[in-house]
């Protein structure tokens, strides 16, 4: 691990950047789910540390969203879960340790991974807006606050004063936070083992449709937006380490009660857009994450945060992962594989949006060649 850096603050301001999907996600799952909550929040403590000292670089931590939904969502028995996450880590360790997800993040044309960064910006701005709309005077502050502070006051803390700012106004306003039961933090309650029945519905419910979107944004898009922001300090963050990470993370924390975990290439923008340079931004969220596990009353200091303040933190995270270099340096050719890969991932899910990417990219090639062009030219 490097010695702490000169900028500490802009570190622990990035920490917070990706809590506006941490915190609705993964409370929501101990409050509406019914998860107990310290093995929850270790589980994301744990990994966030050991994420941190290993990559040494803001690689983000979150709860893989399609099973999050789902759970939230459907009626999915907490034997299921377990079972999804140690089928879904055992595969991400088997592609990550072979060096199989390499190979094919290498098939995967830059104007697809391009259109793909473009579907998940304007998928996490909608989730976003949903988020500011509980408060739409508070998310519209909190927002205006940020931006502000993002672009005329750039080593300040924008995420620790957009939380702070909206945790006071919210709070005159009435501005709903998050809701979950009240549990004992005491008692550690594990889940049972899963039978042939929980192992059945992960597979047909859980992991198919999570393993799609871990693929693409919690691993390739995930390596390629670090290489983006640092480029020679993201040699350890490639495809394979990132799935053997995210395997071993799921074989070893779910069947203790954690959720689902895996990295996410909008983290990767919320973190560095709100100032992490570090690994200690990962190290001082797994840190938050053990005080709010262990303090008292600290589920109740985090539900306190207006939805609406974190829907602001994601709107901005939203258009820094949309917003790419990548896609704003895009030949003109490549403008349609983009629109039509970011259009079919919104429409349906980022699985579909590479096949129809990839396709639309293949068309794109042949007509390139057919004039006489020069391929490629993403």
């Amino acid at each position: 691990m490097p010695s702490v850096p000169k900028n500490l603050v802009r570190d622990a301001s990035g920490a917070l950047g990706d809590i506006g999907t941490l915190i609705p996600l993964g409370l929501g799952a101990i409050g509406v789910a019914g998860l107990a909550p310290i093995p929850v929040l270790v589980g994301f403590a744990v990994f966030y540390i050991a994420t941190g000292l290993y990559y040494r670089l803001p690689v983000p931590v979150q709860p893989m969203k399609a099973v999050a939904a789902l759970l939230l969502t459907t009626q999915v028995s907490s034997q299921s879960l377990v079972a999804s996450g140690v089928l879904i880590g055992a595969i991400l360790l088997v592609l990550g340790a072979t060096g199989w997800i390499n190979g094919a993040a290498r098939l995967i044309p830059r104007s697809v991974l391009s259109g793909l960064q473009l579907g998940l910006g304007l998928m996490l701005a909608s989730m976003s807006m949903g988020l500011m709309a509980t408060s739409l005077p508070l998310g519209a502050f909190t927002l205006v606050l940020l931006g502000i502070t993002l672009k005329m006051l750039p080593t300040w803390p924008a995420a620790l004063i957009g939380l702070v700012a909206s945790v006071a106004i919210g709070a005159v306003l009435g501005a709903p936070g998050l809701t979950f039961s009240v549990v004992d933090p005491v008692v550690l309650s594990l889940p049972e083992l899963p039978g042939i029945d929980d192992w059945q519905q992960a597979i047909s419910t859980l992991v198919l449709p999570q393993l799609a979107l871990t693929l693409t944004n919690a691993i390739v898009l995930t390596a390629l937006v670090v290489e983006d922001y640092f480029g020679e300090p993201s040699h350890r963050v490639t495809p394979a380490r990132l799935s053997v990470s995210t395997g071993l993370a799921n074989l070893f924390m779910v069947p203790f009660g954690a959720l689902p975990m895996c990295h996410g290439a909008g983290g990767v923008a919320a973190h560095y857009r709100f100032g992490a340079r570090t690994g200690l931004a990962p190290v001082v969220m797994g840190t938050g994450l053990l005080m709010v596990a262990f303090l008292p009353g600290g589920l109740s200091v985090v539900a306190a945060i207006p939805m609406a303040g974190l829907g602001a933190l994601l709107f901005v995270a939203a258009v820094e992962l949309a917003l790419s270099r990548r896609l704003r340096t895009a030949k003109p050719s490549c403008w349609p594989v983009i629109a039509i890969t970011a259009l079919v991932t919104v429409w349906a899910d980022p699985f579909f949006g590479l096949l129809a990417g990839v396709a639309s990219e293949t068309v794109r090639a042949a007509w390139v060649r057919g004039q006489g062009g020069e391929y490629p030219l993403t």
